[in-house]
């Protein structure tokens, strides 16, 4: 039985772990994408029009990002 117990925390944890992976890839493409605004020499009104749509994607993607890792931890302090 404490075999079927651990492999579920395990569970648990490589989950967390593909959670917090993808919220981590999605703030490496916030990165680049305000890079690449930067970059383009955008003029102050569109520089703030493109940071006005970036913002909630990076909250959210920080958001992906710790309950992945809060996952992780629960699983370990489980198992």
């Amino acid at each position: 039985m404490e075999q079927s117990t651990s492999s579920l925390f395990d569970a648990i944890i490589w989950t967390g772990t593909a959670i917090s992976l993808s919220g981590l890839c999605l703030l490496i493409y916030c990165i680049l994408r305000v890079s690449r605004a930067k970059r383009a020499g955008l003029e102050d009104e569109a520089m703030r029009a493109e940071l006005k749509k970036v913002v909630p994607l990076n909250l959210g993607a920080l958001f992906i990002s710790v309950i992945g890792l809060m996952m992780v931890i629960v699983g370990i302090f489980l198992a």
